[in-house]
């Protein structure tokens, strides 16, 4: 009997490892070819194009309550599966649209999907850190970085190669099927929470209408800088070096270089605790954002040649990327150690206040860039990376390592 929960715990392990794989992959399909679908659609003007991309956070806002909802009642090894199919099928979509309103509306439902995708995969890996009984839920988001970078890589060969992104996006869907069809049986199979239970005769009010707990808005507040930034990469970095670098497609590296070391990052991590504790991690991060955009949007001016520009720029997204890899899944592990909410619940609370982040970042940039420039705009962002650093050293949240 022993044996059998080991290997069931095993299985679980490493079919959410390639989900997270999975979802990665899909992720970095699109970030990497962000700059042609631009380009296809002709969408010069930046506030504009910032409009349109403003549509995956506003999807991914959306989906909070409805994941929440649906996590809770139909449990989360049903939501994965539901959800990482949806979001392949609207990669597929994106690369197949024939004109910018329709890819607005598969961009919204990439960012519904995204958001599903992302509290069904973390509620199945808070489950499985607890069965482990030690931290391990950041080689989940290593995994999730490794194929990350899988696919900027890939992205990388296909402009290269001049292969259409729908061409591209459709070998991605597909492959994400077949994923789905392997690995999608050894899920861990939780059973739906009860989450109605009554006091004193009356129903308890459902999540959304309880305060949250303060560990989860601090957790939340941070984790809004965090999406702030990754919005910053993800979506612009391509952008930033066709558009203020005016490098070609084969030196437009700015993505790849961001992706290899936030996936270096989240291997690091749980060795990185071990030396200095998570809040010193967390407060070394906070400044390697700071400088990789201060490095990016500042010193790099100083640089007048090609090669020169491209080096100094990759070291700023480099230390970007180094810095941001931890933050995300430190905080999934304080929610599973320290929260009194239910996993699912929880991180629809920590989310809802997360994801605002996602919502400010298509704005705020395409808003500075507009008026002045991106240099500007990465400037500002990286002050978010000081507001980590703050929030780090002065919140009751990170004052015990104890996770």
């Amino acid at each position: 009997m022993e044996n059998n929960q080991h290997m069931n715990k095993v299985q679980a392990r490493y079919a959410v490892l390639t989900f997270f794989l999975a979802q990665g992959l899909c992720f970095s399909s699109w970030a990497s070819r962000i700059p042609d679908i631009k380009e296809v659609f002709a969408a010069d003007y930046l506030f504009y194009w910032g409009l349109i991309l403003f549509l995956i956070p506003v999807g991914k806002f959306l989906a909070i309550p409805l994941a929440g909802y649906l996590v809770t009642k139909l449990s989360s090894s049903v939501m994965v599966k539901f959800s990482i199919a949806g979001y392949a099928l609207s990669l597929l979509a994106i690369g197949w649209v024939p004109s910018i309103y329709l890819l607005g509306v598969f961009l919204f439902s990439f960012g519904i999907f995204w958001n599903l995708c992302d509290i069904s995969l973390n509620t199945q890996g808070i489950a499985i850190e607890r069965a482990y009984g030690r931290t391990i839920i950041a080689s989940f988001h290593g995994g999730w970085s490794l194929a990350a970078c899988l696919g900027a890589l890939i992205g990388f060969g296909m402009i290269v190669w001049e292969v259409s992104p729908a061409y591209h996006f459709t070998l991605i869907a597909l492959l994400i099927g077949v994923i789905l069809l392997i690995s999608g049986r050894y899920l861990s199979n939780d059973r739906p929470e009860e989450t109605v239970a009554e006091t004193d005769g009356k129903p308890e009010k459902p999540w959304f209408l309880k305060k949250p707990e303060p560990l989860l808005l601090q957790l939340g507040l941070v984790g809004l800088f965090a999406l702030v930034i990754e919005g910053a990469m993800f979506d612009w970095s391509g952008v930033y070096f066709e558009s203020v670098l005016q490098v070609p497609k084969s030196m437009q590296i700015g993505f790849l270089v961001f992706m290899v070391m936030m996936t270096v990052g989240r291997f690091l991590t749980n060795y990185a605790y071990g030396l200095m504790g998570k809040r010193k991690v967390l407060q070394l991060a906070g400044t390697f954002i700071f400088l990789g955009f201060f490095t990016t949007a500042f010193i790099a001016g100083f640089f007048e040649g090609m090669t020169a520009k491209v080096v100094v720029n990759s070291l700023g997204f480099m230390l970007v990327g180094l810095g941001i890899s931890c933050i995300v899944p430190t905080n999934y592990s304080f929610v599973g150690a320290k929260s009194k909410t239910p996993v699912g619940i929880a991180l629809t609370i920590l989310s809802s206040i997360s994801f605002i982040g996602s919502l400010i970042a298509p704005l705020l940039i395409g808003g500075i860039s507009q008026l002045f420039n991106m240099q500007y705009a990465y400037m500002v962002v990286g002050l978010m990376g000081l507001c980590i650093v703050l929030m780090v050293t002065f919140s009751d949240a990170y004052k015990s390592d104890e996770v």
